[in-house]
């Protein structure tokens, strides 16, 4: 929120929904007042209990409340308290809870349901505060229009939108009509190590490129960036033939995308990567043959740690019978399928994945089960990433610990969750905030290459 010293200060209304999908909310409103209604510090209690994730970040949003609270006293609460952020910078803003319930003189909600109970608190703030600009922040789009109907302005949780449009998310290369050398001026190419590089001067679209990505032509030239400096930029010279021939734990890239997505998850020193795409584009096959390539070939690795953000499975998980694997099997059968996919070809291809499942360190994990591990020398897959919040993904990838690798997969077409959208998801917020890191890749895999009818359906369905 933009500071002004000029601007009125507004009043914010934050609802449930935004203290779960970020607990820090409170602390990125600049100078003006958040307020929290008694009805969502009650949802917040109700969802605290049980290993659930999201009962995870309710008890997080509560320890920063009453962090922010302090000792205050019930006075100071209702009149506000300032919002510290930090033991030397200066309180900015302020924070209090509405215990109000007291109706507008308008017509009033039904409050069978907390949102109304929510809307109608506003209502009355609104009439006894007619000089402030009173805003609720939901994450919940009909909540909004509920609140806007009855004549509350309202608006979603902006703070890690880094983007207005998802067409400005990096796609990882830089595809170039005709020849990527007729638009170069002049470059300086050097060989070391059987690596040829060339380095140019960063202008026009090449300011624009970030360590890591490709750059391809229609004349077959495809290089990757390397090196970044304010004013030139290093590529290092690929051989597409010898990108689209090597083979990984059986497995040869359909296209030029797969390749370059191989390229990444093989590179060493890339520690983290993320693939996009469409339904069927292969990015879990792409990862998963990587992954057995790394463990069992080359043994870079010890393990491969498999998990999957999947709506309804923290709550469902709960009431299957078995071990933790054995709970998690039902939605990670999208791995178990894909290593059939790379042994269709061998003549007995269940003894082949049953072989492999029991010599390949590949262990199922739940969301829950990983918040608080430290994995070292591991390979991470977190599939249908585009369904967690930054913070949920923030959590995730600080687990992994020396020489492991994060692998996430999501399709930011299919989003799930109620609450988040391909611009507010934290598989976008990672990517655009990754996009200029040393160590990390991403690549937006294009077409379906898992059958003719599924490239069919995904463009005319």
């Amino acid at each position: 929120m933009p500071r002004a010293k000029q601007a009125r200060k507004k009043m914010y209304v934050l609802d449930t929904n935004v203290l779960i999908h970020d607990p820090n909310a409170l602390l990125n409103f600049e100078e003006h007042e958040v307020i929290i209604p008694m009805t969502v510090l009650e949802e917040l209690d109700s969802l605290k209990s049980g290993k659930q994730t999201v009962a995870a970040d309710c008890r997080q949003a509560i320890r920063n409340i009453d962090k922010l609270l302090g000792d205050a006293s019930p006075k100071d609460i209702e009149k506000g308290v300032p919002i510290s952020r930090g033991e030397k910078a200066e309180p900015l803003g302020k924070f209090s809870i509405l215990m109000s319930t007291e109706h507008s003189s308008r017509h009033a909600l039904p409050e069978h349901l907390n949102d109304n109970k929510i809307i109608n608190t506003l209502a009355a703030l609104q009439e006894r505060n007619k000089s402030r600009d009173i805003i609720l922040v939901s994450k919940d789009i009909n909540m909004r229009l509920k609140a806007r109907g009855f004549g509350v302005e309202a608006q979603d949780y902006h703070n890690d939108m880094l983007l207005d449009d998802i067409n400005l998310l990096p796609q990882g290369y830089k595809e170039f009509p005709g020849s990527f050398w007729d638009q170069i001026a002049k470059v300086e190419t050097v060989q070391r190590e059987g690596i040829t590089e060339h380095i140019l001067k960063r202008e026009g679209d090449l300011a624009k490129l970030n360590i890591n990505e490709f750059v391809l032509d229609q004349q077959g030239f495809i290089g990757k960036v390397s090196d970044i400096s304010n004013d030139q930029l290093v590529i290092q010279d690929l051989h597409q033939h010898d990108l689209m021939n090597r083979e990984v734990w059986g497995l040869l890239p359909r296209d030029i995308y797969q390749a370059m997505a191989m390229n990444l998850l093989l590179d060493p020193e890339v520690h983290l990567v993320n693939l996009t795409g469409s339904a069927g584009s292969g990015k879990t096959i792409l990862a998963l043959a990587a992954c057995i390539e790394l463990t069992v070939a080359s043994k870079e690795y010890k393990r491969i740690i498999a998990t999957r953000s999947t709506q309804g499975l923290d709550e469902d998980i709960g009431f299957l019978p078995g071990t933790e694997a054995e709970k998690m099997e039902p939605w990670l059968g999208a791995i178990v399928d894909n290593l059939e996919a790379l042994h269709e070809d061998d003549e007995n291809m269940t003894a082949s994945v049953d072989y492999i499942l029991s010599k390949v360190p590949i262990h199922f994990k739940s969301m829950n089960y990983i918040r608080g591990r430290s994995f070292q020398h591991s390979l991470i897959i977190i599939d249908e990433s585009q369904n967690l919040t930054p913070h949920q993904i923030k959590t995730i990838i600080t687990r992994a610990g020396n020489g492991s690798k994060v692998i996430c997969l999501g399709n930011l077409a299919q989003i799930d969750t109620p609450y988040l959208s391909s611009l507010s998801s934290g598989l976008t917020y990672m990517t655009e905030r990754f996009k200029g890191f040393r160590h990390g890749g991403h690549i937006h895999l294009q077409g379906v290459p898992r059958s003719v009818l599924a490239e069919f359906a995904e463009a005319n369905l």
